[in-house]
């Protein structure tokens, strides 16, 4: 088990650094019902990665992945169109980057986050968390690697927590901060706030990048 959670912590920090969902979480924060909203849309953010984990653990069950010791060959082939869709993503990132001195320009639906309903923070959270490109394109590859490691169901089980642990320290991080200082917090969630939207393409053309890279260079090991 301890092999499978090395070669999923990767992807977990690739999760876990997230500057769209993190800006969203603070914002949330920032309305009148933001220990409520922000509370609910962590739980909504752990339950996506939760979720995705599950379904992909409980279909490639079946299959049995690792009767010969080695993983499965859908595991490579996953991981090398991942990794190929990952590196498609990072050319679409970067020339959609801001121009220097360009402010970027946030999406639409961030306008509305100061009239969330507390089922909207929670169903948003989800929604960043599982449905998201990056973040649902490195979870399925963390439960395929899971799946392909030969691991007993309790095993699978705790070695997913901590992908989903450490994937949500990101979001979390402000969560925490705004529970544990209030009001107080508000300057250093302002700044944290415009780090990560004015780098957000910058720092997801690198994500993409790099995992793009590390998930075809592990989908050509396992299958050949």
């Amino acid at each position: 088990m301890g092999a499978a959670i090395g070669d999923v912590l990767g992807l977990a920090a690739g999760v876990a650094v997230s500057p769209l969902p993190i800006v969203a979480m603070i914002l949330v924060l920032a309305t009148p019902r933001g220990r409520v909203n922000g509370s609910l849309f962590g739980i909504g953010w752990l339950a996506g990665l939760s979720i995705l984990g599950t379904v992909v653990l409980l279909l490639a069950g079946p299959a049995d992945p690792s009767d010969d010791g080695t993983p499965a060959a859908w595991t490579g082939w996953l991981k090398l169109l991942l990794g190929v869709l990952a590196l498609l993503l990072a050319a679409r990132q970067w020339r959609g980057r801001p121009a220097e001195g360009e402010a970027p320009e946030l999406p639409k639906w961030m306008a509305g986050l100061d009239k969330l309903k507390p089922g909207g923070a929670l169903g948003l959270g989800a929604l960043l968390s599982g449905i998201n490109p990056k973040n649902a394109g490195l979870t399925i590859a963390a439960a395929a690697t899971i799946a392909g490691a030969g691991l007993a169901g309790g095993e699978q089980a705790v070695t997913l927590a901590v992908f989903v642990a450490i994937g949500s320290a990101g979001v979390l991080a402000p969560l925490i901060v705004y529970l544990m200082a209030g009001e107080r917090a508000a300057r250093t969630l302002d700044a944290w706030k415009t780090w990560s939207g004015d780098h957000n393409a910058a720092i997801m053309a690198v994500l993409f990048l790099v995992f793009g890279f590390k998930l075809v260079g592990d989908g050509i090991a396992v299958l050949f």
